[in-house]
């Protein structure tokens, strides 16, 4: 299709009606323009939704029992080998990252937690360390962190076993968690 023709008459009509204006300098705005509005941030809903489902996954009862400062932790899925627990509590398996919850309320020790293992998980990570304290700061006298996040691990979905670290590790203040693997 032709370009149609512009008339003299046209671009004299034209010249006419834009005398006296200017072009506007690269970068700046019109004063009548609407000003720009910045986009907001954008909101991480299935990275929060990953999170509360974490979280729902994790139980706030303390294990059945007190759990002392000394007692050692020790859970596994049912199914799992005895082998394998042997070998996490001798440190056979490499922990490839670690969490110290030293100085956490209940609270924000269970926050800490469900990210920790939403972000072990979606990396692949088999083997991670959670440092809980003995409980020598608690104002109860015990470990409470310990307790809780014992009843975590066992209630989460991608736990198969947790056992106290080494003492080398941090013996009785920690343990060390076998995640299934995706």
């Amino acid at each position: 299709m032709a370009r149609p023709r512009i008339t003299d008459e046209e671009r004299k009509l034209f010249r006419d009606a834009a005398e006296g204006v200017r072009p506007l300098k690269p970068g700046s705005r019109s004063l009548d323009a609407e000003p720009t509005r910045k986009r907001p941030k954008p909101i991480p809903k299935q990275s929060r939704a990953d999170e509360r489902a974490v979280l729902a996954e994790l139980a706030d009862a303390i294990p059945d029992g007190e759990v002392e400062m000394g007692d050692e932790l020790s859970w596994r899925v049912p199914g799992l080998q005895d082998s394998v627990l042997r070998k996490l509590r001798r440190g056979q398996y490499r922990v490839d990252r670690a969490l110290d919850l030293h100085g956490h309320t209940a609270a924000s020790a269970k926050l800490e937690v469900a990210g920790f293992l939403q972000r072990a998980a979606a990396d692949g990570i088999g083997c991670v360390r959670i440092v809980h304290g003995k409980g020598r700061g608690s104002k109860e006298g015990r470990p409470i962190l310990k307790q809780l996040v014992g009843g975590w691990l066992r209630n989460h979905k991608g736990v198969l076993a947790y056992v106290s670290a080494r003492q080398v590790d941090g013996g009785t203040g920690a343990v060390v968690v076998l995640l299934r693997k995706k």
